[in-house]
């Protein structure tokens, strides 16, 4: 007999506001982040009123983890103390590796029209918190996108698509965490069995419809995540369509210890990071 996932809880993102002002939607992230190992934050920010996104993320800095910041709709621009520079725009993905320290500002390109998309934090392992830091912008025609035979679209950010007949290697290939990070479009009707690592933390965002996972009672519905345990097989569909986020890692299994934008093992790596950022030696 299939084992099947088990949907361990369900709950829903909370408004919340961050940078200089843009509201957004945490749907996980702070206390208790230990249950979502590796991942540590995911929010959702959405909006057509440009109050709510135009002041956006001005200079910042991370240490200890990467940022994945995957835009539905909309233009934002980067830049970073590395000098790079780089336009996400709709479809694109932005991966970017703090480790030892990054400070970088995420602006909108845009004065009107929806600002939408997601922000995806995940962790490094404590042998490379403190490595250099890395950037790439991927644009949306270097990002994989495939149809299944029952007409699911997925966008294949990172890791390797498989349910069995079509196997697609995603636009980011991680150690360690090894995340697997998708996005199905699920039409009405329609089903997908994505086949994950057995051992991964998984995670299922819903942003649009409503969706059934096999073995659940209960149906989940838009802006709701559901966390599934660690093993067994994983069956969603949806009676009305849905678009949902799959995202799937290896647990690091490490202490987190989190202060703001700095994610380490120990207070005594916390307090060198502010010490560092206070004497300009974060990037150093």
């Amino acid at each position: 007999m299939t084992s099947l996932r088990k949907v361990l809880s369900i709950q829903a993102g909370q408004p919340t506001s961050d940078g200089a002002g843009v509201r957004l939607t945490r749907v996980f992230g702070g206390p208790g982040v230990e249950q979502f190992d590796p991942f540590l934050m995911l929010d959702e920010f959405g909006s057509d009123k440009p109050d709510d996104y135009i002041a956006g993320f001005p200079p910042h800095p991370h240490r200890g983890f990467e940022t994945v910041t995957y835009m539905l709709e909309g233009r934002m621009r980067h830049e970073d103390h590395m000098g790079n520079v780089g336009l996400l725009q709709g479809g694109g993905v932005q991966w970017m590796t703090a480790a030892r320290g990054i400070i970088h500002s995420e602006m909108p390109e845009q004065e009107e029209g929806v600002m939408r998309g997601f922000q995806l934090w995940l962790n490094l392992p404590g042998k490379n918190k403190l490595a250099d830091a890395s950037y790439q912008d991927i644009q949306p025609e270097n990002i994989p996108r495939l149809t299944t035979a029952q007409g699911v679209d997925v966008v294949v950010i990172a890791g390797e698509f498989n349910d069995g007949q079509i196997r697609q290697a995603g636009a980011v290939q991680r150690p360690d965490t090894e995340p697997q990070y998708f996005d199905f479009h699920i039409p009405a009707g329609a089903r997908v069995s994505p086949q994950l690592p057995e051992g991964h933390r998984a995670l299922l965002y819903v942003y649009e419809g409503s969706l059934e996972i096999e073995g659940c009672p209960q149906s989940v519905s838009a802006s709701r995540l559901a966390r599934l345990g660690d093993e067994g097989e994983l069956q969603i569909s949806s009676a009305t369509g849905a678009r949902v986020l799959l995202i799937a890692g290896k647990p690091l299994r490490e202490p987190i210890v989190q202060y703001g934008p700095f994610v380490m093992n120990t207070r005594e790596e916390i307090e060198q990071a502010l010490r560092d950022f206070r004497d300009d030696r974060l990037t150093a």
